[in-house]
């Protein structure tokens, strides 16, 4: 099914241009820079940097079509350098701000980078080494000072260049970005996006959630991945609203105060930190009978969401995993609907969206606009989108694989589809395994469930060939310093017990968990465990501790790793 498929051609540097003449004074980004301080940017601003910027990548010799590459944590300079790009002609590849060399250097070859912008980074040590030597770096003002020392700085070049007389004038089809896959599995593959795909979103993102220049967003995903940049950088562009960045995890809180957005994305992760932290202040059944109270109710729900910067919130969304039930019920009881979207880098992000007061928990919603969608072979979910990719760049069998010449995309996530069109992902196909008992399992729902107890951060549900299914948990960096006190660890443990009882009761047989195990070693992108984007990676996760399974599989309850 389908809403619509009229598509209005407006390119980015169009869009752009548009919001110069419309709200050449207005603030477009506030920019964090330390200690309190910020730097306002207005669209005027925004504008003249990027066209000065542009000029400077055409005397480096930037023809159309060449790739020009990013890597920085998200920041106003990162927003400009994308739109500089695209004003001189060329392709933007980023990279995401965690990759260590190997992958740097792996985008890099295969993109054929000629440049490459070098912004705010946690961890430069980890990642120079993957740029080849022929790679001209451009130093953004929050970049390494290793980097500014060597490389032309950001605020040179835009104050000793005019601003570029014409911007390349850029058709439907022509390639616009490369966005590297995070890769659960494998190399990652360059999807390829053309213009066609950053206008029809930019445009149709607009309607669907009724946005306007005065809603405020605030931009902490890393913008490297499609889901930011559909849903802030697009969204700016082509609406004209604020965009506050969030200067570190540690200032996070005040990030998202500063910011009060009326218009909020989050993975499930962060949802359930919002919501352990939250329980930890007030537990759950405490806040249901202070919101009982009819004088309480108002000023209970506000002080909770304004403690989060949620207070100003309009339109919640949540993607790229399923969110947990009870996370979406908790949110609801404050006022705050969360609305599941879903999305992938293939096809920009744009496929569908819960509608305010349409919200069927665990469903992802219905088709957005010029997005049609159908269930095909072995339940697998099929899109035909206007924000669909050209192809995986240098590989064509990759593509022909998963696009069909008539512009269907597999997305690889299996699900089924209600009366009223909504969607519900019940699981990846490459992810299904299948118990000794010949018994399919799938794992998300599963550790969609176990993700909201406070003090979990991941989870991954093991189980093929096994005779039952054991989970793998992660905890929280805070809930690993509580545990070193006192009966801090016992408490956990029969919580843990707790948790393991009641999840089993609401799975069938085949799926209930023999037991949990508590994993010492964290999961992070620089052990190769989860990707850049936080999801797990399964076949890593399940090698590394392949020397434990049989045990573990035979045992019952909560296991400590030792």
């Amino acid at each position: 099914m389908t809403k619509d498929n009229n598509v209005t051609m407006k390119t980015p540097i169009q869009a752009l241009e548009d919001r110069r003449h419309q709200h050449g004074s207005r603030v477009a980004m506030v920019q964090p820079l330390g200690g309190g301080q910020v730097r306002e940017y207005t669209w005027e601003q925004v504008a003249d940097e990027a066209y000065r910027m542009a000029s400077f990548l055409k005397e480096q010799g930037v023809q159309d079509g060449d790739r020009v590459a990013l890597v920085s944590k998200n920041c106003a300079e990162w927003i400009i350098a994308d739109l500089a790009i695209w004003i001189a002609g060329g392709v933007s590849v980023p990279l995401y701000p965690t990759l260590v060399a190997d992958s740097v250097k792996l985008i890099l070859e295969h993109s054929e980078s000629k440049l490459l912008f070098v912004g705010k980074l946690d961890d430069w040590d980890i990642m120079k080494a993957g740029v080849p030597g022929d790679v001209k770096q451009i130093a953004f003002s929050l970049a390494p000072d290793e980097v500014r020392g060597q490389a032309p700085r950001w605020e040179d070049i835009v104050s000793q260049h005019s601003p570029l007389a014409e911007a390349a004038r850029p058709g439907p089809e022509d390639l616009a970005t490369i966005i590297y896959t995070s890769g659960t599995t494998g190399v990652p593959k360059g999807v390829m996006h053309q213009y066609q795909s950053l206008s029809s979103v930019g445009d149709k993102v607009i309607k669907v959630y009724d946005l306007e220049p005065d809603d405020r967003m605030i931009s902490y995903l890393p913008l490297s991945h499609v889901a930011e940049r559909a849903a802030v950088e697009m969204a700016m562009l082509y609406t004209g609203n604020k965009v506050f960045f969030a200067e570190s995890l540690d200032t996070f809180g005040e990030d998202i105060k500063r910011a009060k957005p009326t218009l909020f994305f989050a993975v499930p992760r962060i949802w359930s930190k919002f919501y352990q932290k939250a329980s930890e202040a007030v537990p759950p059944q405490k806040l249901n009978t202070l919101l009982k109270i009819p004088l309480l109710n108002r000023v209970i729900k506000k002080k909770v969401l304004g403690a989060m910067g949620l207070d100003e919130c309009r339109v919640a969304l949540s993607g790229a995993a399923p969110l947990s039930t009870e996370i979406i019920s908790w949110f609801n009881k404050l006022g705050l609907e969360i609305l599941e979207v879903y999305g992938m880098t293939e096809n920009f992000g744009w496929s569908h969206t819960t509608e305010q007061g349409d919200q069927r928990i665990g469903w992802v919603g219905t088709p957005n606009d010029g997005v049609e969608c159908r269930i095909g072979e072995a339940g697998e979910v099929e899109v035909r989108s206007v924000g669909n990719m050209s192809g995986y760049y240098k590989q064509q069998d990759l593509t022909a694989e998963v696009l069909s010449e008539d512009g269907w995309l597999k997305t690889g996530d299996v699900g089924e589809i209600d009366d009223r069109g909504r969607l519900r992902i019940t699981g990846r196909i490459k992810e299904i395994f299948k118990t000794e008992k010949g018994k399919y399992v799938a794992p998300a729902p599963i550790e969609n469930r176990l993700a909201s107890q406070p003090g979990v951060e991941l989870a991954c549900v093991i189980g093929a060939n096994m005779s039952q299914p054991i989970a793998l948990l992660n905890l929280t960096p805070e809930e690993q310093e509580k545990l070193s006190k006192g009966a801090a660890k016992d408490n956990f443990t029969k919580a843990l017990n707790d948790l393991l009882e009641r999840v089993n009761g609401q799975l069938d047989p085949h799926e209930r968990l023999s037991c949990f195990v508590v994993c010492k070693t964290p999961w992070t992108v620089e052990n190769g465990l989860i990707t850049p984007t936080l999801k797990l990676k399964r076949n890593e996760i399940e090698k590394h501790y392949a020397a434990d399974l049989p045990e573990w599989g035979a045992s019952r309850g909560v296991i400590w790793e030792h």
